[in-house]
């Protein structure tokens, strides 16, 4: 599933930064109900703020801003309306969609369960596969990741993904299309 990158030595992502409108709402979420450890935490100069990160694991963090003075948030604009299987899921150019955190596929079920069991709102488990739906109500020997969905206190949908078959260059099998949505052939697949 790993790729060399020949132009720099990137190990991950370090964090993602969010904006969060109650900072101890945050950590209860993200602490308290995912169990994610309380990694730093900043006052920022003046008025400024907070910044607290999370450990999601591998040494990546998920990190939160809060800001005194941000604006509202906006679903369907900076953040999805809904979640997968539950209505519009789409979002702004430039917005974050939704994070994906990696876990393991003997353990899914499990932690599918515990999101649930600890009062989570979660979309419909999606197994992945290549089918014309591209998902199956079922895991097949198509499926290649599962999904399944959930939005933070302020609205950030997460989700959690497990991969179910290795990832190599077989799976790079479309190009992609242009800002009018036309097909820019050879870019990405050989011909």
């Amino acid at each position: 599933m790993s790729r060399t990158n020949s132009s720099f030595e990137f190990r991950g992502v370090n964090h993602i930064a969010l904006v969060c409108k109650d900072m101890a709402e945050t950590v209860r979420f993200y602490r308290d109900t995912l169990g994610m450890p309380l990694m730093k935490t900043l006052d920022l100069p003046g008025d400024g703020g907070q910044h607290f990160f999370f450990d999601v694991g591998n040494g990546d963090c998920i990190a939160f801003f809060w800001f005194p003075r941000a604006p509202e948030r906006a679903p369907g604009i900076a953040s999805p309306a809904a979640l997968p299987t539950k209505g519009d899921f789409s979002t702004a150019h430039g917005s974050l969609n939704h994070i994906a955190i990696n876990i393991s596929a003997e353990k899914f079920d499990e932690y599918v369960d515990r999101l649930v069991e600890r009062g989570v709102e979660i979309s419909a488990v999606l197994n992945h596969d290549h089918s014309p739906t591209q998902v199956s109500a079922d895991v097949n020997d198509d499926t290649w990741i599962r999904s399944v969905y959930f939005f933070d206190p302020d609205g950030v949908c997460l989700e959690l993904a497990a991969w179910t078959m290795p990832i190599d260059e077989s799976h790079v099998r479309h190009d992609p299309v242009d800002a009018d949505g036309r097909k820019v052939e050879g870019l990405v697949v050989e011909s």
